[in-house]
């Protein structure tokens, strides 16, 4: 809704803006008779200031109109009934249910690119570091790539494993008095 109100706005600003600018534009240059005296400079600083607001005020105006077009990245994929289309974000949370799984993985997050020869996927963890990072990882990306295959039937041609950090557990140390 606030879209909708804000691009409302934006006409009407634009639209405005530009009729000013117009009228300021035939003023200045003298199309219509009538008395503008000021100094032989102003004219032409009127002209290319009202100018360039013309130019943005168009351009506002355009934005205003134009319909967006926002496109929902998906995988299409064709079978003897019909079309399958599934989601890049369906795609970036099966592999993040698939990595989950590992024990050991906190905050993670996931990437996913389409190539030529299938899934390019990029898996961001912290680990807990008390087990093996290549170990984990490794389990990572055989649990990505075999769940992801077997849920969309898309082939993965890569699965990357980004270790950011380690979590810190905090240590109490017991006081006794």
């Amino acid at each position: 809704m606030s879209k909708i109100f804000d691009r409302l706005l934006l006409f009407i600003y634009s639209l405005a803006v530009g009729i000013l600018s117009a009228a300021v534009i035939i003023l200045a240059s003298g199309l219509v008779p009538g008395r503008f005296i000021a100094p032989a400079w102003l004219p032409t600083a009127i002209i290319v200031t009202a100018s360039v607001l013309f130019i943005l005020s168009l351009r506002f105006f355009y934005v205003s109109l134009r319909r967006e077009r926002t496109s929902h990245h998906s995988i299409d994929q064709r079978t003897e009934i019909g079309d399958i289309r599934i989601s890049m974000e369906t795609v970036e949370n099966i592999a993040l249910k698939a990595a989950g799984r590992v024990r050991g993985m906190k905050d993670l997050k996931a990437r996913i690119r389409v190539n030529e020869s299938g899934l390019d996927i990029t898996i961001r963890a912290v680990v807990d570091g008390e087990t093996s990072i290549p170990a984990m990882t490794e389990e990572v990306q055989r649990n990505v790539r075999d769940y992801v295959h077997e849920i969309t039937g898309i082939p993965v041609s890569n699965v990357a494993v980004y270790v950011a950090n380690v979590i810190q557990t905090q240590t109490f140390k017991s006081r006794v008095e």
